[in-house]
């Protein structure tokens, strides 16, 4: 048995049978470019004959669809590429593109630097952008070679599609839900003041506030549990009389619980916890946590079939958030 035979066949092996440069091969195959009718019925019965297979990723390259859908995901340093909602997003996303035969990668952009969306437009490897925690700045940055091959997780702007939850009317219905209960003096851990996605929550809990008359009581967060820890003491220091305390995710909620705990304060006799995300942990804390949906999985796959499909919608798609009330408030 010959060497070619042991080995699947290549794209030289089709040339030599059928007796034309390699880059004629590759036209025909490709279906690009000029090609004598002989040279085509040449390369034709070379590929029957060897039972060749092109290669997807040269296939690709050829035809300039790309590879990878890569998910950019903006923040303060690498570590946001250890959160699980990142997580969450690429392994859905993985769902859609990998019977498409397209990969999924997972890319960092510093806040503020906008250079790698330059480089990921000139990566003709790339058939597609998932933008995750898009600022205005970086939707502005991004270049012409990616029109039409971005979306947005959050954010979005009139030429970049963007698919996110609805946050303002899911915080609504969780801040409801602890009024209802009689908390009047409500507290709110916010989010990064850099991501936009992040304040529609905020303007929620001060409209409410204002059309019930009750204090503001706002605190910055990160979406991280130290942070809601650290969130918890402060507004015991503060605001010795507050009765509840709303987190715009879990993370943060868990930890306004924990810094609570540390405090001797009983949740949720002295003081409420809500959150927002319902992530799998939320249902197993002692109390479980009330929060409200976030269907991260359905964004994401919206997201790349979006993309996949080549013809992203220049508009805005919420997806909704329902609460889910349990113990802690």
């Amino acid at each position: 048995m010959t060497a070619a035979a042991q080995r699947p066949a290549t794209l030289e092996d089709v040339a030599r049978i059928a007796g034309v440069s390699r880059s004629t091969a590759s036209r025909v195959i490709a279906g690009s470019g000029f090609a004598s009718p002989a040279a085509r019925e040449q390369v034709a019965a070379a590929v029957d004959q060897l039972g060749y297979v092109p290669n997807p990723a040269a296939r690709a390259l050829v035809r300039g669809g790309g590879l990878r859908l890569v998910v950019t995901v903006v923040g303060t340093s690498a570590a946001v590429l250890d959160d699980p909602y990142m997580h969450q997003v690429v392994g859905s996303a993985a769902r859609v593109c990998t019977p498409a035969g397209v990969g999924v990668a997972l890319h960092w952009l510093p806040l503020g630097d906008t250079r790698g969306l330059h480089q990921l437009g000139e990566d003709r490897t790339v058939c597609g952008v998932i933008l995750v925690n898009t600022t205005e700045d970086l939707l502005a940055a991004v270049p012409e070679s990616l029109r039409g091959r971005v979306v947005s997780i959050g954010f979005g702007s009139a030429t970049v599609p963007s698919f996110d939850v609805d946050n303002a009317a899911g915080s609504e219905a969780v801040l409801h839900h602890l009024y209802a209960a009689g908390r009047r003096r409500i507290a709110m851990v916010t989010g990064p003041r850099w991501l936009p996605c992040a304040q529609r929550p905020v303007q929620t809990y001060r409209r409410l506030m204002r059309q019930a008359g009750l204090p503001e009581r706002v605190l910055p967060g990160d979406f991280t549990a130290a942070r809601g820890r650290a969130a918890a003491g402060v507004a015991l220091r503060h605001w010795p009389d507050v009765d509840a305390i709303y987190a715009i995710n879990d993370d943060s909620a868990l930890g306004v619980i924990a810094g609570l705990r540390d405090a001797g304060v009983q949740v949720p006799g002295d003081v409420a916890v809500a959150g927002f995300d319902d992530i799998p942990l939320a249902g197993m804390t002692a109390p479980a946590l009330t929060t409200a949906s976030h269907p991260v999985g359905r964004i994401a796959v919206a997201a790349a079939s979006a993309l996949l499909d080549g013809r992203p919608a220049a508009r805005v798609t919420l997806f909704p958030s329902t609460l889910v009330a349990r113990s802690s408030a």
